[in-house]
């Protein structure tokens, strides 16, 4: 019952900060001021979950087996590795492909508004700043697989 409660203030805690912002005025400091309200509460509610969802007793299932193998008895297997690199570097691909796809979009639109001939070079930084997200979702699927 909490997890739900939690998952509800979770939604709550992105959808009405955006709706605040868009039925009220729209100036710069609130933005600013909803933003930073928006991500403690959404941050906050997330620890908060991971905390509820995780605190329960772990029993191991063979204590044989587990002090046989201290990394299974930790809880780190290679599966579970695996899972997790595969995860970071997903997101660390998209972050970066974010962050360069701004920078390198915004030089484009800036370059074209004083040459117009230049379109076909600006269109190719940016799609190489793509190329990073497609190595990120290939290397997680070169780990996906050897799981």
């Amino acid at each position: 019952m909490a997890i739900k409660v939690l998952f509800v203030l979770l939604v709550l805690s992105i959808v009405l900060p955006i709706a605040a912002f868009y039925l009220g005025e729209r100036k710069a400091g609130r933005f600013k001021r909803i933003l930073a309200i928006n991500l403690i509460s959404f941050f906050g509610i997330l620890i908060l979950t991971t905390v509820f969802l995780f605190s329960g007793n772990v029993m191991a299932a063979d204590v044989a087996a587990a002090a046989a193998s201290p990394a299974t008895a930790s809880g780190l297997t290679a599966q579970g590795v695996g899972y997790f690199s595969a995860a970071l570097v997903t997101a660390v691909g998209m972050i970066a492909t974010g962050l360069a796809t701004g920078k390198a979009a915004s030089a484009a639109l800036g370059a074209l508004s004083e040459n117009e001939n230049i379109m076909g070079k600006a269109i190719i930084f940016v799609a190489l700043c793509e190329g990073i997200a497609i190595y990120g979702l290939l290397i997680s699927v070169m780990i996906l697989a050897k799981i």
